[in-house]
């Protein structure tokens, strides 16, 4: 064999391997995947925490009766304005006139016993006075023994005006306190505001709510003036939250308008309310954030259901993400390596040194191949996450669609999809 045929058939194998590894490549999948690209731009971003309450006024009073009888009287309806010492209601005062009669006669009576006690002291007094002036001007005419008696009964008596006295105070203290029980039957308004809730009719009795405050509510007083929307901020969110941070709310009866608000209090400590998962019962800590309304309408009633959307931060022209562009992929080389090793000896780390999770992007390049670049986010928007680093303006990267960005590797070649048709749109919509 020549050496120029040797030639020839060593080029024809090197044809045929090469386009046998070129067949090969194209069959393990050098289909592009269809996904959106996106370049990375300036925006201006809103980062919010939502959360459902309802309106409350920010002050109202619970009217409660402390004493138990019928309601002969009530002179307000649900709605009506009402100012502060208004009458409301009265409860049949029969039974608390007698009480003060009662105790009225038994204060007189212990007065007229204290009247006697004392005048049976100062005799005995007079008594033993005059005993001693007659034993000093002649110790015959009176004995040791009437000395000692007249002191006994003087020092008797005066114990026995103490005593009635002390019933005299104490009858003076049951008038009073028949007098306040009387008075307790008329109850006025402890406050100027609107009755939004009236709870008792006239002929109704009323009770002392000494182990039911609920039972015992006959009426409610609201200051409409000032109205809240107090809403539960889960734990993870509520760190975010700082007092006078801005609102806008939604009421649900005026769904065409929205509120602004600002929060006024933040509760320190957490409300728990069960959130059941599958077959186990969970409990979701929840805060209670209160957030005045600046601008609620006249028509505006306690426990409407409202949602607030609270402004945490804000950026301007701040470099962007989509949401859904950020992903992470496991086991990504670092810089440096994991000092995190458990103290003892024998020990190993749980995770491979070096290694760990990362959040970033894929890049897509000129060739239209992607390549997966961590980066450093801020705050969030509706729709975009704040880059801090990793990215320049300009830059394509995948933004969609979210299963595409799910199986997207590394190397991996794209082509972008193609825009629906606003016939789709209408369709998909």
């Amino acid at each position: 064999m020549s050496k120029k045929t040797k030639w020839v058939i060593a080029g024809a194998v090197v044809v045929g391997v090469g386009a046998f590894f070129a067949i090969t490549a194209a069959r393990r999948g050098e289909k592009p995947t269809e996904v959106r690209i996106e370049a990375v731009d300036t925006r201006d971003l809103v980062a919010s925490v939502t959360a459902s309450g309802q309106v409350q006024p920010r002050t109202k009073v619970d009217v409660a009766a402390d004493i138990s009888g019928r309601i002969v009287r009530l002179a307000v309806k649900e709605g009506q304005m009402v100012k502060r010492g208004d009458f409301l209601l009265r409860i049949d005062p029969d039974q608390y006139e007698a009480a003060v009669q009662r105790a009225e006669a038994g204060l007189s009576s212990a007065k007229a016993q204290a009247a006697q006690a004392r005048a049976n002291y100062l005799q005995a007094k007079r008594n033993y006075d005059r005993n001693m002036e007659i034993r000093k001007t002649n110790a015959q005419l009176v004995s040791e023994a009437d000395i000692e008696q007249t002191r006994t009964q003087m020092e008797v008596n005066e114990a026995l005006q103490e005593a009635a006295d002390h019933n005299v105070e104490q009858a003076n203290a049951s008038v009073r306190d028949a007098k306040t029980s009387l008075a307790k039957t008329t109850i006025l308004a402890p406050m100027s505001g609107r009755i939004t809730r009236l709870v008792v009719e006239q002929g109704e009795t009323a009770v002392p709510g000494t182990f039911n405050k609920e039972a015992a509510t006959l009426l409610t007083i609201s200051d409409m003036t000032v109205l809240e929307t107090i809403v539960k901020v889960d734990e993870t969110d509520v760190a975010r939250i700082s007092v006078g941070d801005s609102s806008v709310v939604q009421i649900d009866a005026f769904p065409d308008t929205t509120f602004v608000g600002k929060v006024v209090e933040i509760s320190h400590s957490s409300v728990r309310g069960a959130s059941t998962t599958g077959s186990n019962t969970e409990q979701a800590v929840d805060y209670e954030v209160r957030i005045q309304l600046l601008n609620p309408p006249q028509e505006t009633r306690p426990d409407f259901s409202a949602t607030a959307k609270v402004v945490t931060d804000m950026r301007t022209k701040a470099l962007s993400i989509p949401i859904i562009a950020l992903t992470v992929r496991e086991n990504e080389e670092l810089a440096g390596k994991d000092s995190a090793v458990r103290v003892g000896a024998g020990s190993t780390p749980t995770k491979e040194v070096g290694k760990r999770d990362v959040e970033g992007v894929f890049v897509v390049g000129t060739d239209n191949k992607v390549t997966f670049r961590p980066v450093k986010v801020g705050i969030a928007g509706e729709r975009y996450f704040e880059v801090l680093s990793g990215l320049k303006a300009g830059e394509k990267i995948v933004g969609g669609t979210y299963q595409a960005i799910r199986e997207l590797k590394d190397g991996a070649l794209v082509k972008e999809a193609a825009a629906p048709t606003p016939a789709a749109k209408g369709a998909k919509s």
